[in-house]
């Protein structure tokens, strides 16, 4: 498939993203969230699930989350208009509590859903290496429920495509003691250097 074919299956792929209703929760999100970046980078970034301001915005890491890893990536020395980002879950699942809506983790079946959506993805962005960020794009992406710890730092190939483990950016801001952040940071950022490189 040429690069203006894969572009072409790209955009049609985001198509039945945004139009997807079959998730029991994409009737509450404001709107499917689907990737976003160029074919054939370095580095594709998988998150977990679209937040509050991803679901409002469509794009992906525009809240807290990904201002964080905004800053992770100029602390690495990456430039994130030449990575791929994504989510594993297109759609916000929430919880509505009041004017909040209270993040709800994505289950088994959820991930199952929006996996083939996410494969599909990976296969025709064509990145170099994936760097999946968190438990719930693990168990998309390698089909494992292996703790990030044992993971983390270990590559693994999938679809003969080199695939790396870390945190998602929301586990670092939930860190409470400031050394404790800032030494986490530093290993994050040190990950996604190491995951470019």
């Amino acid at each position: 498939m040429t690069p203006a074919e894969r572009a072409a299956a790209l955009a049609e792929l985001q198509r039945e993203i945004r139009e997807d209703r079959a998730s029991p929760f994409a009737a509450l999100a404001t709107q499917a969230v689907p990737g976003e970046g160029p074919l054939d980078p370095p580095l594709m970034l998988v998150g977990e699930q679209p937040g509050d301001e991803e679901d409002r915005a469509g794009r992906p890491f525009v809240g807290p989350a990904g201002r964080l890893l905004d800053r992770a990536l100029a602390e690495a020395g990456l430039d994130r208009g030449a990575l791929y980002v994504t989510n594993a879950v297109k759609h916000f699942k929430f919880t509505p509590s009041g004017r909040r809506r209270l993040h709800q983790r994505p289950n088994a079946g959820d991930i199952a859903h929006y996996r083939p959506f996410l494969m599909r993805e990976i296969a025709l962005v064509q990145p170099r290496r994936v760097l999946a960020m968190g438990a719930t794009a693990v168990q998309a992406i390698l089909r494992s429920r292996g703790a990030i710890g044992t993971l983390r730092g270990i590559e693994q190939q999938v679809d003969g495509r080199p695939v790396r483990v870390t945190v998602h950016p929301s586990a670092l801001l939930r860190l409470r003691d400031p050394a404790t952040r800032a030494e986490e940071f530093r290993r994050f950022a040190q990950d996604l250097r190491e995951a470019a490189s």
